[in-house]
């Protein structure tokens, strides 16, 4: 006659059958207490945020200058990748593999190189790196995707759409309860309106040195009951894929912060938390508003103040050139 509380999307249909109890459906109060991050958790997710930055930026610096070899490769720059980030203070692993995909591998949405696989870089396309780590104060995910030459009108076009969804979910104002699905669109507005689209999810949510996929609460055009609260991160990471030739998928991890508060309620907003800039050299400018040049050029003079301190003068020079308003 006991009852039992059971997150059925959790538990395994053999457990559920063992329970000699009356089981009681719903979701895991555990999950949402993890979800929603206390300002200890929130400093150092920002601390680590730097740190990441760092690293990266000296990684990309290295790939600039090395790239002419003929030496480097997709398992290459997912080695480099972890060889920079190992060297920053509280860095305890990667918190998931590297996807290193050049051009056409760019397009596999979950691509890991292989002996086999592994592609040479060259100066021409599309590389594709999303990649993050787990430091002891907060777990990074970050995703860019740069330009090594050559692009095609379509492919700067191609790559503007992905960023101009980017910085509408990033720039959003939203109300109390209001759910992942709701903003979904926002990210997938600009690729619809030319008849493109992408099959995975906008965001996930991500744990305090914990799992880098951590719910409850996610963006996707799936519904999900789970509301956006303050304290939570979520990626935001909209993308394309043409098969055969590249991947495209830009991605920031964003904190729900309060916004403000009148006669309608209370509204929140998002808080970009990763450092580092996106490659302006990828865009198609004539087709961005103003607001979205405006928050880029903002975005991209956060990063310069934030990480040039923990630069020395060649990387602070490397970082403002990619950081200058465009």
């Amino acid at each position: 006659e006991k009852k039992v509380f059971v997150d059925t999307n959790k538990i395994n249909y053999t457990l559920l059958n063992k329970l000699h109890a009356i089981p009681v459906s719903g979701q895991s109060p555990i999950a949402l207490l993890k979800s929603i991050k206390n300002e200890t958790q929130l400093a150092g997710t920002r601390e680590a945020m730097i740190r990441d930055g760092v690293a990266l930026v000296r990684f990309f610096r290295w790939l600039e200058k090395n790239i002419d070899s003929g030496k480097v490769t997709e398992i290459t720059v997912a080695e480099k990748l972890r060889e920079f980030r190992s060297q920053q203070s509280l860095y305890v692993g990667e918190s998931f593999a590297t996807i290193a995909g050049f051009n056409e591998h760019g397009a596999i949405v979950h691509y890991s190189a292989t002996p086999e696989s592994n592609a040479i870089i060259s100066r021409k396309g599309f590389l594709l790196i999303d990649s993050g780590a787990q430091y002891l104060d907060g777990t990074t995910d970050i995703t860019r995707t740069v330009s090594l030459g050559n692009l095609s009108p379509r492919q700067k076009r191609d790559f503007t759409l992905v960023m101009k969804g980017h910085i509408a979910l990033a720039t959003c104002h939203y109300p109390q309860g209001t759910r992942g699905a709701q903003l979904d669109a926002l990210a997938r507005h600009f690729l619809w309106d030319d008849h493109l689209n992408y099959l995975h999810g906008t965001g996930h949510g991500v744990g305090h040195f914990l799992n880098v996929h951590e719910g409850p609460q996610n963006i996707r055009l799936e519904e999900n009951p789970t509301p956006l609260m303050p304290g939570m991160i979520t990626s935001n990471e909209p993308g394309l894929y043409r098969t055969g030739e590249y991947g495209i998928r830009c991605e920031n991890l964003v904190l729900t912060v309060p916004d403000y508060e009148n006669e309608f309620g209370m509204f929140y907003r998002f808080e970009t938390l990763t450092l580092f800039p996106f490659d302006t050299e990828a865009l198609d400018i004539s087709i961005m508003t103003e607001k979205e040049i405006e928050w880029l050029n903002s975005y991209h003079e956060m990063v310069y103040d934030r990480l040039s301190p923990m630069l020395d003068e060649e990387e602070q020079q490397w970082l403002h050139r990619k950081t200058t308003a465009i």
